[in-house]
């Protein structure tokens, strides 16, 4: 084994805060008394471009001279608080079978965290689906960019089609 490879180590924590602008956040654990470094690229290499503060996440670190620093995101778990927020249209959906619904792939059309929601295209169908930053934030993001691609769990509601979860496309290619 080199010195590399014994160097990085397996750490679970909580998502501190991460900033996309800033293109960096910092992630808490019980294992280590500094706050351990997540550079956005790191997280974009996981496929996300944001993580959610209080999230739940599993990374490989390494020990730098500047601190502890994660090298790779191996998974990320929405924060405390159920899977999915359950809205005045899904009220009646049990939790399992939202969770039952299929992954259908989109693509982030527009998302404003300020207005607090936004609106993505599945592929191949021409309405929107309605994503709202409660559902983003219990699917472990603070945030979207349009383009980004992703895939969601939808139900039909009152006004069309609204996510009840969001799933990078890299986890959800991952899951497979």
């Amino acid at each position: 084994m080199t010195e590399e490879a014994e160097a990085l180590q397996i750490v679970q924590g909580r998502v501190k805060w991460f900033d996309p602008a800033k293109g960096f956040g910092f992630i808490v654990t019980e294992d280590t008394a500094a706050d351990i470094l997540l550079h956005a690229n790191v997280l974009r290499n996981f496929g996300q471009s944001s993580v959610a503060d209080g999230a739940g996440i599993t990374v490989r670190v390494q020990k730098t001279l500047r601190g502890v620093q994660a090298v790779e995101v191996l998974g990320i778990e929405p924060p405390a608080g159920g899977a999915f927020p359950l809205i005045d249209e899904s009220a009646q959906a049990v939790p399992a079978d939202l969770a039952a619904l299929p992954l259908e792939p989109a693509r982030v059309k527009w998302f404003d965290k300020g207005k607090g929601f936004g609106f993505a295209n599945v592929f191949g169908r021409p309405e929107d689906v309605f994503v709202h930053v409660e559902v983003l934030r219990h699917s472990g993001f603070a945030d979207l960019q349009a383009g980004e691609a992703v895939c969601l769990r939808i139900i039909e509601g009152k006004r069309g089609r609204m996510a009840v979860q969001v799933v990078s496309w890299e986890a959800a290619v991952r899951a497979l």
